[in-house]
């Protein structure tokens, strides 16, 4: 049993070093989350329920920033690729950027307002403009030469193929039996 297989790869470390947020240690619904975190959204889960008849809240909860922050992904390796399908509704494909630098996957673009309408107010406005980037660590397997890219109905879907995996250079020691002891005489 090859036990690399049990430790999952970390695809966000080069992510959480850049904003230096802690490496999450529980599995919850799906995603991985920081115990701190999770403290943090049962609170503003607590705060909008018992406000939620009063309107919109006069703070934006963590959850909320995150939205805004960054573009969801999801993450599923295959036996033979790892596919990487990002959200960036509203986005034009010539504004969505991907890069490999060195070991890691720089996805970013930008959603712009496209127009601007004087004279009106708004009562409340719920989509986010402005920039995005993620930044994944690539596992030592994903073939960087030959990554793929498709963008289709506001979903960029990247698909890495997996090199084979190197074979171990195994030598054989040979053992053998012998006097290291003393001579009697």
């Amino acid at each position: 049993m090859d036990i690399k297989k049990l430790a999952p790869w970390n695809w966000f470390q080069k992510e959480e070093e850049a904003v230096g947020a802690p490496v999450p240690q529980r599995y919850r619904g799906g995603a991985w989350e920081h115990p701190v975190m999770h403290l943090h959204r049962e609170m503003d889960r607590l705060f909008s329920e018992a406000f939620k008849g009063f309107g919109s809240p006069a703070f934006p909860t963590m959850q909320g920033l995150e939205s805004f922050l960054k573009p969801k992904l999801d993450i599923v390796a295959g036996d033979k690729d790892y596919t990487i399908t990002v959200e960036v509704p509203g986005v034009d494909e010539n504004e969505v950027n991907v890069e490999i630098v060195d070991d890691t996957l720089v996805i970013s673009g930008e959603k712009k307002q496209e127009k601007e309408e004087k004279g009106k107010d708004y009562h409340r406005m719920e989509r986010s403009y402005g920039s995005f980037r993620r930044i994944l660590s690539l596992p030592g397997d994903a073939d960087q030469q030959a990554v793929k890219a498709a963008f289709k109905n506001g979903v960029l879907t990247l698909t890495l193929p997996r090199k084979a995996p190197r074979k171990a250079d195994v030598r054989r020691i040979e053992v053998k039996s012998g006097g290291g002891g003393k001579k009697k005489a």
